[in-house]
């Protein structure tokens, strides 16, 4: 299992799954991240936190807590 925190810079993937419970899943899903969804990772900070996509034409920074939570596989 693959997630988004390990995904290296410059690569784009394919949403699988989504982990994760109640209201923080529901966060996740409104940011426009859904099964299926291609996800372009742009930059991660130095320390890995937080790691800055782009979802359906629109940046997007993500805490590395929460990338964790988003299994994804190659395109």
């Amino acid at each position: 299992m693959n997630t988004l925190k390990e995904t290296k810079v410059g690569e784009t993937v394919k949403v699988v799954k989504l982990h994760g419970e109640g209201a923080v899943k529901r966060r996740i899903m409104d940011m426009g991240i859904t099964r299926g969804v291609e996800i372009y990772v742009r930059k991660v900070a130095p320390l890995g936190d937080p790691v800055e996509v782009t979802v359906r034409d629109y940046e997007l920074s993500l805490r590395k807590a929460d990338a964790e939570m988003i299994e994804v596989e190659s395109v």
